[in-house]
């Protein structure tokens, strides 16, 4: 896809990997509507772009609130038109084992970034299918493929991920409507500040891996709509990772859970 004036929604913008894709998109001619609860911070990454010489747009939402999302969609539809991309990218959630997980915790958990992607997705779909063309990039995790001891509720929300991407994508078979799941490893963000105690949790053999910033996972994202991939990965050694996971799940999923996070009771 030529993202020249293409117009594409990014969620969880107003800091990471979500401002970073918005600005990469934008750079690449894309005009950006960006989604997040902080308008403050919004503000800030739509200043920013517009100072670069990019289109961006802002919208503060809570997008786990359906109909908000529905009447948000009526206005961009209106004033700015159906986009063409939609990247879900809003993501929460502390890694806790289960003991230290509570009910209403586990539920934010998969309302963002799960019920995120999908009132977002079928609030826009409709007229993506109508016009037969359409992105769209569900962002998630290598936790989705494999897990490590001690973020029970955000495992289970990645592998929701994943499986809505999966069965979207099956939902839109032959349709001219892109699909890309998006999977990495640590990324350095304010993630790590928001939740603290879950970076300790990163199984030791995992750290062995090179860390990723926010703007090398915007280029790999902005790439994969170019090329409308089906998945991305990295960096190159979690893909490596990833096929020995494909070929030896057993001990690739052995290797995760023993070098991982242990309760000391």
């Amino acid at each position: 896809m030529n993202l020249n004036a293409k117009t594409a929604i990014v969620t969880g913008a107003s800091s990471g990997i979500g401002a970073a894709t918005a600005k990469e998109l934008a750079r690449k001619g894309a005009r950006v509507i960006l989604l997040a609860r902080n308008e403050a911070r919004l503000k800030e990454v739509q200043s920013e772009i517009k100072a670069s010489g990019g289109d961006a747009h802002y919208y503060a939402l809570d997008l786990a609130d359906a109909e908000m999302v529905e009447n948000v969609a009526k206005q961009i539809n209106t004033e700015i038109g159906t986009p063409d991309i939609l990247i879900n990218n809003a993501g929460r959630g502390q890694w806790k084992d289960i003991q230290e997980t509570s009910a209403d915790e586990a539920w934010q958990m998969m309302e963002v970034p799960y019920f995120a992607a999908f009132n977002l997705t079928r609030a826009f779909l409709p007229e993506m299918r109508r016009r037969n063309c359409g992105h769209i990039v569900n962002i998630s995790s290598v936790s989705s493929r494999f897990v490590w001891p001690g973020a029970t509720a955000y495992h289970a929300a990645r592998w929701a991920m994943k499986g809505f991407n999966e069965a979207l994508r099956a939902d839109l078979y032959g349709k001219d409507i892109g699909v890309t799941l998006f999977e990495s490893g640590v990324v350095e963000s304010e993630y790590w500040q928001h939740n603290p105690g879950s970076r300790e949790r990163v199984p030791k053999i995992a750290k062995m891996i090179p860390n990723l910033t926010p703007e090398q996972v915007a280029k790999a994202i902005v790439k994969g709509i170019e090329k409308n991939k089906r998945r991305i990965v990295i960096p190159f050694m979690m893909k490596t990772v990833c096929w020995q996971h494909f070929m030896f799940p057993s001990v690739v999923q052995w290797l995760m859970t023993v070098t991982g996070y242990r309760r000391s009771s």
